[in-house]
């Protein structure tokens, strides 16, 4: 089944098949290279194999998450699974030459799972849908479990009042009304314990389905047969409440799950389906958005989203982009300047020339992140997901040993402590315990303007000791001014500059861009020719001078461009030189200045007991002067990348656990290389950082705020880990002992799950103080 708006029908068959064989004929549309690249981004390292981030339906636990990872890596093609019991989300690695998206989705038919595109539209409905579902279940239950108690009440407080026929009346009362609960309110742990008993797997419904049916099976035997083996005892009080028990905590448990996908899917579909694009004949089309290509003239109306990353051809108008730069004020844009995919027009509609579409843009950079984060299962969670299962084999044991050391005293009383026993001990909030709290707390960074790209570097942030920070463009202002130009003699500065410029065109690095904007209409239109770049040292290229000649130029340091020393003396500043096959052209000497809040962050990553240091290209004196600013006393200049990675490694030789902040630019190796990174600044393209953290906005108290933050999130883990641990420790005894009844058993089980997750959602809520050192 194809797009009806696909403009391009074009299908990538599989080596000898059809995409679509043996697939849905809903998902063979997935199999279009334009749809899979909308949830899918390529292996750099690769050619032909992709990372896609897919939703899974009919998922709750950390069962669940090993039987899909067991499901779709068994499929051919697939290199690599990982799913996020609480993010409900997964990463597959898988490679084109071999498979397609649809083969690997319908590898899950009849499993009673169901894996999706991120950005289905359809994912809010469903959700919806099954919350509804859920809620008519706890609602049957809910009712159910009342009026078996008004029946089963005369039998507890005046046991010899009640004659026998009367009672064996309210016995058949009780029984009539568990009917829905069993048959309805009870289906998802039962469809779900059988299909794990089918596929010869343990699964954490398989427990609670044998806790109930036995229930159940139990006291319909004291029904119908009284002077039975078990006796006339019914226990379909305890059924009902235990259902509804653990239906309540999975309708908490999925409301507050779908709060978190919800907040994600806001982003994810805040670009338009579709835009109206300039025909070749004049007249505006509206078209599929991922169709637009770089280079397409569009019209954005106000009230609507840019789909792409573009430049104003036309009009005036004002957008807000709070939610992809931290700028909280709605900013004017007009023709030439800069507008990002997933901003809103605000205020008049205006055409704007695409210049970066689908994947390439801002907004998939930060959309991809958020994924992979939400996708992401720290260590400590991979490990809960080793021990559920051997957890779960260790309880139907201790079950049934349980069960057979009661039976010779009261067969009824030794299935109900099995009963017991199964529900009691269902490892749900072990398993919720680190991946809870992992992604509460990297939602509430995100909405402080840093982005998590590993879950597990939270974690990792949180035992760090030592914080590095680059100089240019991250304890600095992003932006200098041109304070000074010395020239060659007969060159002037406006020469000077529109050379150098030429190759600065061609440069991310802020000395570069800061160049280019001193140059201005100087610079002209002229560009460099084939232009390379040195990380941390320069650029070369050919350049066009006055007379339209092509001349070999270098700019960047002193040793880049061949030169003894600096001309004018030791600088206070940034400097970089201009030169030629002859020697030394211009020096541009610029102006910077520490970041507002550089001094407060020093200080603040001090009183958590942080040592700060500073590495940086820059000239040792500058480097130095810098460092005495922002209070910081370990110090070293004139590193090329190279030397900061061996600085960074001495550290780690010594011991130490370090947190490296730099602009992203050349500072790839040493962010890499350290414990846990931040890229800084919005200037870094978001799919080249190679950091854990991604800091959108301009404030480096975000900084320390995500380190507190870290440290909270450490703790809320124990806590989880250190209850859920003692909760079983606890409950276990007293099941195997009797005195837990099951409707004890499963408000126990429910009741744990849920205060794992609401303790885990104070991080998402309380904010954080980050105390300064004076």
């Amino acid at each position: 089944m194809q797009r009806a708006d696909a403009l391009n029908p074009t299908i990538w068959p599989m080596p000898g098949q059809h995409p679509a064989s043996g697939a849905a004929p809903e998902l063979s549309v997935l199999d279009e290279r334009d749809e899979w690249q909308v949830f899918s981004t390529p292996n750099a390292a690769v050619p032909g194999q992709w990372e896609s981030i897919v939703a899974f339906e009919g998922m709750h636990c950390a069962a669940c998450a090993v039987t899909l990872e067991q499901l779709l890596g068994a499929v051919p093609g697939v290199l690599r699974v990982e799913v996020s019991a609480a993010g409900q989300r997964g990463r597959v690695l898988w490679d084109e030459q071999a498979t397609r998206p649809s083969r690997w989705m319908q590898a899950l038919a009849g499993s009673g799972y169901r894996a999706l595109p991120v950005h289905d539209l359809e994912s809010g409905r469903r959700r919806q849908a099954e919350s509804r579902r859920m809620l008519w279940r706890l609602g049957v239950a809910g009712v159910s479990m009342m009026q078996v108690m008004m029946y089963a009440w005369p039998a507890y407080i005046a046991p010899g009042a009640i004659t026998p026929d009367i009672g064996q009346l309210l016995r058949w009362a009780q029984w009539v009304l568990s009917l829905p609960v069993m048959l309805f309110s009870c289906r998802p742990f039962f469809s779900s314990a059988w299909r794990d008993l089918r596929a010869r797997r343990i699964g954490m419904d398989v427990p609670v389905a044998l806790g109930v049916l036995i229930t159940f099976v139990v006291s319909s035997l004291g029904t119908f047969e009284p002077e039975g083996a078990f006796g006339h005892q019914v226990y379909f009080d305890s059924l009902t409440m235990f259902v509804f028990f653990l239906l309540a905590g999975r309708w908490l448990e999925l409301r507050l799950r779908d709060r978190s996908a919800g907040a994600l899917e806001a982003l994810m579909h805040r670009l338009p389906e579709t835009v109206e694009r300039l025909q070749p004949d004049g007249q505006w089309q509206r078209v599929a958005a991922r169709r637009v290509r770089p280079g397409d003239l569009l019209r954005v109306l106000p009230g609507t989203a840019f789909p792409a990353d573009g430049e104003i051809v036309q009009g005036d108008t004002r957008v807000d982009e709070a939610l992809l730069t931290g700028e909280s004020r709605a900013l004017a844009r007009g023709p030439g300047e800069a507008v990002i995919a997933g901003s809103h027009n605000l205020s008049a509609a205006v055409q704007v020339r695409a210049t970066a579409v689908g994947a390439q843009t801002r907004y998939a950079q930060i959309v991809g992140l958020m994924e992979q984060a939400a996708s992401d299962k720290p260590d400590l969670a991979r490990l809960a997901d080793r021990i559920a299962r051997p957890f779960l084999l260790a309880v139907l044991l201790i079950a049934a040993l349980a069960g057979a050391w009661w039976w010779p005293v009261d067969p009824a009383r030794a299935l109900m402590v099995v009963v017991a026993v199964l529900v009691v001990t269902c490892p749900c909030a072990l398993s919720l315990a680190t991946p809870a709290a992992m992604l509460a707390s990297a939602a509430a960074l995100a909405r402080r303007g840093v982005l998590v790209r590993r879950l597990q570097a939270i974690e990792a942030l949180a035992q760090v000791d030592t914080v590095v920070f680059d100089k240019t463009g991250t304890l600095t202002s992003e932006a200098f001014a041109l304070a000074r130009v010395d020239t060659r003699v007969g060159l002037g500065q406006a020469q000077a500059l529109a050379l150098a410029a030429q190759l600065a065109r061609c440069s991310l690095h802020p000395v570069s861009r800061a160049l280019v904007a001193a140059a201005g209409v100087e610079g002209g239109a002229a560009a460099a020719r084939e232009v390379r770049e040195v990380a941390g040292q320069g650029l070369s290229g050919l350049v066009t001078d006055g007379d339209g000649r092509m001349l070999p130029c270098r700019l960047g340091s002193a040793s880049f461009c061949a030169l003894e020393s600096d001309a004018a003396g030791p600088p206070q500043g940034p400097v970089c030189h201009l030169a030629d096959e002859n020697g030394w052209l211009a020096s541009f000497r610029f102006e910077e200045a520490l970041r507002p809040d550089a001094r407060a962050v020093v200080g603040a990553l001090h009183a958590q007991n942080l040592e700060i240091r500073l590495l940086s290209g820059d000239r040792e004196a500058s480097v130095q002067r810098m460092a005495a600013a922002a209070g910081i006393g370990l110090a070293a200049g004139d590193c090329t990348p190279d030397g900061k990675l061996r600085a960074l490694q001495r550290l780690q030789q010594q011991g130490r656990r370090s947190a490296m902040v730099g602009d992203g630019l050349n500072d790839g190796p040493v962010l890499a290389a350290a414990h846990v990174s931040f890229a800084f600044g919005r200037a870094v393209p978001l799919a080249q950082a190679r950091s854990d953290f991604v800091v959108l906005d301009a404030r480096l108290m975000s900084i320390a705020w995500a380190r507190a933050q870290a440290l909270r999130t450490l703790r809320v883990v124990r806590q989880n880990l250190a209850w859920a641990l003692l909760y079983n420790l606890a409950a276990l005894p007293l099941a195997v002992l009797g005195y837990m009844p099951a409707w004890a058993a499963g408000l126990g089980m429910a009741a744990s799950s849920l205060l794992v997750v609401a303790n885990a959602l104070r991080l998402n809520r309380e904010p954080v103080a980050v105390v300064e050192q004076p």
